[in-house]
């Protein structure tokens, strides 16, 4: 991913939780012929210094058939993003677009049927265990949990991150108030959710 230097990202802690924040991931591979990508939610782990990413496929779903010992497997995670237009300058220039982005690039691996069940454990309890008598693993029927033979685990050891975070900072404080300003008022939820991770980002 291409990253002017105003935009790049270093501080590896900000980016284990803005992935965790927006862990509905794309999963990129190539299956010998053209690169193949799929949306799903995953899990965020590290061991020992290293970061993993994990989740799965519906089996019927060829892309779990590209990830096994695979390098160079793409996993990319996206915050809010919004058109920025020129206008809210003080001075000429060309309008932009914000965003925030996080590029994972690592080893593929496909989960035993046990390392899966773990797996989705640990993703039923992050959406469901708060709820009372929430749809988690230990609360699923015998007959629900057999679903299980229908999708496919992975683990992706991610042995490269580039992130992304293209939020005007190029921009005089006059600008990027007026920025800010401009999204709050849009009608569109992302431009608002942008607002204030620029509100934010100023705050720190």
């Amino acid at each position: 991913m291409y990253i002017p230097k105003y935009y790049q990202v270093h501080d590896f802690n900000e980016i284990k939780s803005f992935i965790r924040e927006n862990s509905f991931a794309t999963i990129v591979s190539y299956d010998g012929t053209r690169p193949i990508a799929t949306h799903v939610p995953v899990n965020i782990k590290e061991t020992e210094g290293d970061l993993y990413v994990s989740g799965h496929f519906a089996k019927g779903n060829q892309q779990w058939k590209t990830m096994n010992d695979k390098e160079n497997v793409l996993v990319m995670f996206q915050g809010p993003h919004g058109y920025v237009s020129s206008t809210w300058y003080k001075d000429e220039n060309v309008p932009t677009w914000n965003y925030q982005s996080v590029h994972l690039y690592g080893t593929g691996k496909i989960l035993s049927e046990e390392e899966l069940i773990e797996d989705l454990i640990i993703l039923l309890n992050s959406y469901e265990g708060h709820r009372e008598k929430g749809a988690t693993w230990d609360n699923l029927s015998e007959t629900t949990r057999q679903q299980v033979k229908g999708i496919v685990g992975f683990r992706v050891k991610v042995d490269e991150v580039q992130a992304a975070y293209k939020l005007s900072q190029n921009r005089n404080e006059e600008d990027y108030e007026n920025i800010i300003k401009e999204l709050r008022s849009s009608e569109k939820k992302l431009e608002n959710e942008l607002a204030i991770v620029m509100n934010t980002s100023l705050r720190s």
